[in-house]
């Protein structure tokens, strides 16, 4: 059934301004689409697509909402440090940190920052056997 479906994350935000601003200020991402004051949707050269939404109930969650798969974690890091970004580290056994880059056994490398909505985001090399 859902096996030949789509998936698209939907971040929430509670300043849908402020979002746009750190999406495109800090990640460089600008909207494709936009329905004013409500949502704002994203697609990356790769072709995913997720949207940011107002809500009053961003970040909230405290795990994970969204991840990238880049290429190198380690790289995109730095680039996202020189634009003021933040980055999160979390107690996970088996963990090795490297800076804000964690190495994590077989699974491979992440590193996880906030978003201005207080969202958890999260960019990694892939899953074992994926294209980053």
């Amino acid at each position: 059934m859902l096996d030949k479906a789509t998936v698209t994350a939907n971040i929430p935000a509670a300043d849908l301004a402020r979002a746009r601003a750190f999406y495109a200020d800090k990640l460089g991402l600008s909207p494709t689409q936009e329905m004013e004051g409500v949502m704002l949707l994203y697609r990356t050269a790769a072709g995913s697509t997720f949207s940011v939404y107002q809500t009053e109930y961003a970040g909230q969650a405290g795990h994970t909402i969204a991840q990238w798969h880049v290429d190198d974690v380690a790289a995109t890091v730095t680039e996202l440090k020189a634009k003021g970004v933040g980055f999160e580290h979390y107690d996970m056994p088996g963990t090795e940190w490297t800076d804000d880059v964690a190495s994590m056994g077989g699974m491979g490398k992440a590193a996880w920052f906030k978003d201005s909505e207080d969202n958890v985001l999260c960019i990694d090399d892939g899953f074992p056997g994926e294209a980053g």
